[in-house]
């Protein structure tokens, strides 16, 4: 199975939201310039996100994005899922074609680590993530980071 770079930075922008959310909603400026994400792309994933109800946009002055279910209810499957990532180890993506139209030998083998997989990050939830004092330790060096002065010094001639 290849999860895409959609897939990871789709978990990743959630986890730096919901990381700095206590504050009120998170501007994708904030997450984008932490997590050395483009902007753009963010606003793609959380398009997607929006419209799965994991999040919830607030306009106006101080305003972002904000989670719309407590961290404890969305699963690291369901931010996959939201950003239209497949979860699938099959050559032929489920359809049981991948051998001149037929089912192939190692069909069920893939097809049950899908399961096996998906139901993995069904059980991870975006509060276990954020509670881990390894993505704690993280996230303050990148708040850290991302407050200091610019390294690039302009030469003048």
């Amino acid at each position: 199975m290849r999860l895409t770079t959609k897939g990871r930075f789709a978990v990743t922008a959630m986890i730096d939201l919901a990381l700095h959310s206590a504050d009120g909603p998170v501007t994708l400026a904030g997450i984008s310039e932490r997590q050395k994400i483009s902007l753009s792309y963010l606003e793609q994933l959380f398009g997607k996100l929006r419209r799965s109800k994991l999040v919830g946009s607030v306009r106006g002055p101080g305003g972002g994005y904000r989670l719309t279910k407590p961290m404890n209810e969305v699963s690291v499957v369901d931010i996959i899922l939201a950003v239209d990532e497949p979860i699938d180890a099959t050559q032929c993506g489920g359809k049981e074609n991948c051998h001149n139209d037929q089912r192939c030998m190692t069909h069920d083998l893939w097809a049950n680590l899908n399961a096996r997989i998906r139901d993995y990050l069904a059980l991870v939830t975006l509060e276990q993530l954020v509670s881990n004092p390894k993505v704690k330790d993280i996230a303050v060096l990148q708040d850290v980071r991302a407050c200091a002065p610019s390294q690039h010094h302009t030469v003048l001639a």
